[in-house]
């Protein structure tokens, strides 16, 4: 059997480092805001280029707590619009709805799957304050253009960075290349925590004060609390854990890449559609731009496709089987039409991609995806 993830190998890597940091933590006695957090913090913010990094219980409260911290600052207020990919995974928009904003949403490529910026302009409005781009499956979603619509329209881009760390644009690292940023740590990312784990980075000093004091009960001294905040911490252990991890990251999306070029140039089944994974403007002359934390396909006959690969010992996931406008939490959205969103969404299998998985493992799933008919 090809796993689509083995959690368990990938981890085993590095579990005689992260006993012996879990056995300082517990040493210490000290489980929350303590050394190994601050360390963290500082790797992460060296790593990504961003001055200020800040570590928070996960990956949906990063982006709550930027949204927050921009209200709190005065840029936004409840009912301004935040222009949103329409194909996202729906915590980009519990981010933003949860903040009683307003999610505009925006259909993607149908070559990458991330939004397209061509289309942004004529859904900004007077309300829209910000675009959140999400660098959808760790290709990234960037260009000059996009750049120069937020400067003309004075408006915020946040980066939804849950799946694409270690990513590039022209040499800056995702999670440095917005205003701001939300990071997961979720254990199936390529920077993965052994639970629930997230971080902000910006290169905003106020925000980064307010996103740390707005994810500390609203406070910055204790016992005094200046805004209505939340509890959203990172805890000492996952802090420690992943400041292990980080030390292997670019080597390990080195590997993805690898693993998708195999992947790229071996699968010619004309029933698959394979991702394009750079556009003529955002290409940059290097091999770092994508991360590749999922391998994403598409096949009109999806659900045969995936029963065929399974019956070849190969697990496949659907992300995503339902887009955010057709989920009873949205509604409201229900009856709005995104067409291409919706063929994404009904034809997308995800291929098994992870730093264990061997090169003979990937020419076994394209082998069996060739022969699919």
């Amino acid at each position: 059997m090809i796993k689509f993830l083995d959690l368990q190998k990938i981890n085993a890597q590095y579990a005689a480092e992260m006993k012996q940091a879990a056995a300082e933590v517990i040493d210490s006695g000290w489980f929350l805001m303590g050394e190994k957090l601050s360390n963290f913090e500082k790797k992460l913010a060296s790593y990504t280029g961003a001055p200020h990094a800040i570590g928070v219980a996960n990956g949906l409260d990063a982006l709550r707590l930027i949204l927050k911290a921009y209200m709190e600052i005065g840029l936004m207020q409840e009912g301004d619009e935040v222009i949103v990919p329409a194909n996202t995974y729906i915590a980009s928009l519990l981010a933003i709805s949860d903040n009683r904003l307003v999610p505009v949403l925006v259909e993607p490529k149908n070559s990458n799957f991330n939004l397209d910026i061509d289309l942004i302009e004529k859904n900004i409005t007077e309300k829209t304050k910000a675009i959140m781009v999400v660098h959808l499956y760790g290709q990234v979603c960037w260009s000059e253009s996009l750049v120069a619509l937020a400067k003309k329209y004075n408006l915020k881009i946040i980066e939804d960075n849950a799946q694409a760390i270690g990513a590039e644009w022209k040499g800056i690292k995702t999670g440095n290349l917005g205003d701001a940023a939300g990071f997961s740590f979720y254990p199936g990312k390529n920077l993965g925590a052994l639970g629930d784990a997230g971080a902000v980075t910006t290169n905003d000093t106020q925000l980064a004060e307010m996103v740390r004091a707005l994810g500390n009960y609203g406070s910055r001294k204790k016992y005094v609390n200046e805004f209505q905040g939340l509890n959203s911490r990172l805890d000492e252990i996952q802090a420690a854990f992943l400041e292990i991890k980080l030390k292997y990251i670019d080597s390990e999306n080195q590997y993805r890449r690898k693993l998708a070029a195999l992947y790229l140039n071996g699968i010619n089944n004309p029933l698959i559609s394979l991702p394009i994974p750079n556009d003529a403007e955002s290409a940059p002359q290097n091999n770092h731009e994508h991360v590749w934390h999922l391998f994403v396909i598409r096949c009109s006959q999806r659900e045969k496709l995936q029963q065929h690969l399974e019956q070849k010992g190969i697990q496949t996931l659907i992300h995503y089987p339902l887009p955010p406008n057709k989920q009873q939490a949205y509604k409201t959205l229900n009856n709005f039409d995104y067409p291409i969103t919706n063929i994404i969404h009904n034809e997308v299998l995800s291929l098994p991609i992870s730093p264990v998985m061997t090169e003979s493992d990937v020419e076994t799933v394209i082998e069996a995806v060739n022969i699919f008919s």
